[in-house]
């Protein structure tokens, strides 16, 4: 059922949990290895993530309904130093989470816009959402200078990669992971899209 969907940039200060908890439970298969257990990673995504780089899509009531948070050359989604991981994890817990997270960084030069995730609360899904956030991202990305917009999607989410296909992203490269990242990750394959900008 579609419903009233508006997007914005950023989320309040009093969502920094409400946004950690949706970006856990999207990505929880992804994220636990490098982040968990659950208690602390929700912890730390509330300090790490970057609402200036977060679209938020509202319903008329202003619930939030789910967000793209997305990387440029100069910034990201979500910040995850040696120093604040180890404030989370202690010294050797931070230094190994660092090492797992690094396999998913990613430079980007000027002119491109990479989406770090989109996610959709539960009892929103079906609904739209989703799609007004693909294109949001794609209004922030020319807005900034951008030529292209790119994300990456498992081989576990193909419900995912259609709707990205729908809305104009195309396959260009695919990834494969070695056994060791599959079983922690959950997913042998990575296919990196890409949609062009006017």
């Amino acid at each position: 059922m579609s419903r009233a969907v508006t997007v914005h940039l950023g989320f309040e200060e009093a969502e920094r949990v409400e946004a950690a908890r949706l970006l856990w439970e999207a990505f929880e298969r992804k994220l636990r290895p490098a982040l968990g257990p659950e208690a602390r990673a929700l912890t730390f995504l509330a300090e790490a993530l970057d609402p200036q780089n977060a679209l938020c899509a509202r319903d008329a009531a202003g619930r939030l309904l789910g967000l793209a948070g997305f990387r440029t050359a100069e910034s990201a989604f979500m910040r995850g130093s040696l120093p604040e991981l180890r404030a989370h994890y202690g010294a050797i817990g931070g230094f190994g989470r660092g090492l797992l997270l690094a396999a998913f960084e990613r430079n980007l030069p000027h002119g491109q816009f990479l989406v770090d995730g989109i996610f959709v609360r539960s009892d929103a899904r079906g609904g739209g959402v989703g799609t007004a956030l693909i294109e949001a991202v794609c209004a922030e990305a020319v807005r900034r200078g951008c030529r292209q917009v790119l994300l990456d999607v498992t081989d576990t989410n193909p419900r995912a990669r259609a709707l990205y296909e729908r809305r104009g992203f195309v396959a260009v490269k695919e990834a494969r992971v070695g056994p060791v990242l599959r079983r922690l990750f959950g997913f042998s394959r990575a296919v990196t899209m890409v949609r062009l900008l006017a």
